[in-house]
């Protein structure tokens, strides 16, 4: 459970402002929301059982080791959202206007809409932060399955907040103040792991 916690803290305020927002939203304005949330969030299961097998692997190194390179994912993690936040907003435009160029074409339903989905969130989303971070967590020793599954239903609520409520939480968040707290969240993490890994 606190794994399960722990990815899904970390894994929302990273992805909020993250282009899986905005991809989810721009789908969402082409097709049902229902196939496109439904594809989105199989494609990131694939995401996550992978970064979580990845963070497996590493896992099997010496401890020591692999808590300092999980504390420096953590580290480069915060570093990449505060220096992300202050453009933020002007990124999710660019963002919006890429992805809305790759869902052209005739509005469809049910299974290509679904596909349409999986395919355009499952090329983004490799070796995103999201991804490293996840591996990160089961790197320095948080149990597979409860990483696995918060990272997949954070990803599951980001996803489903830009299904259901896109437009309305871009007016009213604004994204460099989710980056902010995405970044410090990262940057407690690499301190407590550095600090487990020096005091073990």
């Amino acid at each position: 459970m606190e794994a399960l916690l722990t990815a899904f803290v970390l894994i929302v305020p990273v992805e909020l402002p993250d282009k899986t927002f905005v991809a989810t939203l721009v789908l969402a304005t082409r097709y049902r929301a229902l196939p496109v949330w439904l594809g989105v969030v199989s494609a990131f299961g694939v995401q996550c059982l992978v970064a979580v097998a990845a963070g497996g692997l590493i896992a099997l190194l010496p401890p020591r080791p692999v808590q300092i390179v999980a504390a420096v994912l953590f580290a480069v993690g915060a570093v990449i959202m505060v220096r992300g936040a202050r453009n933020a907003d002007a990124v999710e435009r660019e963002q919006e206007a890429e992805f809305a160029a790759k869902v052209r074409g005739p509005a469809a339903g049910g299974l290509r809409a679904f596909g349409a989905s999986f395919l355009v969130l499952f090329a983004a989303e490799w070796g995103d932060l999201s991804q490293l971070l996840t591996a990160g967590l089961v790197a320095r020793g948080g149990h597979p399955v409860g990483v696995f599954l918060g990272a997949w239903l954070g990803l599951a609520v980001v996803s489903g907040a830009a299904v259901l409520l896109g437009r309305v939480l871009l007016r009213r968040v604004r994204l460099s103040v989710v980056r902010y707290i995405g970044g410090a969240v990262c940057a407690i993490l690499a301190v407590v792991t550095l600090i487990a890994a020096f005091s073990a």
